[in-house]
């Protein structure tokens, strides 16, 4: 049973069609990355499957009690409160410590349970959204360019350790990335969107086609190797996943 399913879904705001006629299917255990140019409509893909914008025509159906985990794009949140980790988890919902440090440690920082909120760095903060995300055991994790602002190193460990939560708890993935140099290999299925989509696939099928090069040029035919490189140079360097992300 498909987790997520898109028949032919346009969205449109007023007048003007941001997504036409998409189709989508998430299984569990997937790993299904959304890539586009900027204006594609690739955040009001995920906003209407977690249902904050509704469909013009199309339908999206979603399993029976389906768990979401959404880790967002970015937070308005003052980092300067005084806040330790431990109780920005437990902002939204009282959670136990344990839990905390449960969800602390699938997102590869166990480390910050007492740390201040204004003491972390940007890429700390970004695990911690993760751990966030995971306090409900999700089904399906989905994630809005969660690295953006990070270097190349931190973004490739951060989706190296989704890779590892996927792994380890058999939660579906259905992310937006930007970075197309490091998410191609660790995503089974990738969808190329630009209004519509243009063309879905494995990674290597979808490198191949003339409407991927169309949109990103062809010096991102490299994107798996060069991804293999980054991830083979971050697992020799950072076997916890957490230093390299700055």
């Amino acid at each position: 049973m498909n987790l997520i399913s898109l028949k032919k879904v346009t969205v449109a705001y007023g007048n003007s069609t941001v997504l036409r006629n998409v189709d989508l299917n998430l299984n569990s255990g997937e790993i299904v990355t959304i890539v586009g140019p900027n204006g594609s409509g690739k955040t009001t893909l995920l906003r209407a499957i977690i249902g904050s914008v509704q469909p013009k025509t199309g339908t999206i159906t979603l399993k029976p009690g389906l768990k979401i985990g959404y880790v967002p794009q970015r937070l308005n949140f003052d980092r300067t409160l005084p806040l330790t980790v431990q109780r920005f988890l437990s902002l939204s919902d009282p959670v136990s410590r344990d839990m905390c440090i449960h969800a602390l440690q699938r997102a590869g920082v166990p480390q910050l349970l007492k740390e201040q909120m204004s003491d972390i760095s940007g890429g700390q903060f970004q695990r911690v959204l993760l751990a966030r995300a995971l306090l409900g055991q999700p089904e399906v994790l989905i994630l809005d360019e969660a690295t953006q602002g990070l270097d190349q190193p931190g973004s490739a460990a951060f989706y190296r350790q989704i890779e590892t939560v996927r792994n380890e708890t058999g939660c579906a993935v259905l992310m937006i990335s930007h970075d197309l140099h490091v998410v191609m290999s660790a995503s089974d299925q990738v969808i190329c969107l630009n209004g519509h989509v243009c063309c879905a696939g494995t990674p290597s099928a979808v490198l191949s086609t003339p409407e991927y090069r169309e949109l990103f040029g062809t010096g991102t035919g490299g994107a798996l190797a060069l991804y293999r490189h980054d991830h083979d140079h971050v697992h020799e360097h950072d076997s916890s996943g957490a230093e390299a992300v700055t």
